[in-house]
């Protein structure tokens, strides 16, 4: 799945990617995953590839890949 955000020239983003955004694009995808079962360290703050777990279950735990790109001006 891929995030586009406002980036400045160094790849770092003018924000972040929370697990709120996360969230907000999966939904739009189909999949209602709450967004406390996105696990994030921290707020994603530069553009590129990351590996994001997210905890259905107690046991059951899936990871997706977020490609965070420089949105277009």
């Amino acid at each position: 799945m891929t995030i586009s955000q406002k980036a400045g020239e160094n790849e770092q983003l003018f924000g972040s990617v929370t697990t709120k955004d996360i969230a907000d694009l999966l939904e739009k995808q189909g999949y209602t995953i709450d967004r406390r079962k996105i696990i994030l360290a921290e707020p994603i703050k530069t553009l590129g590839e990351f590996k994001v777990p997210l905890r259905l279950h107690r046991d059951v735990t899936a990871e997706i890949t977020v490609h965070v790109t420089k949105e277009a001006e």
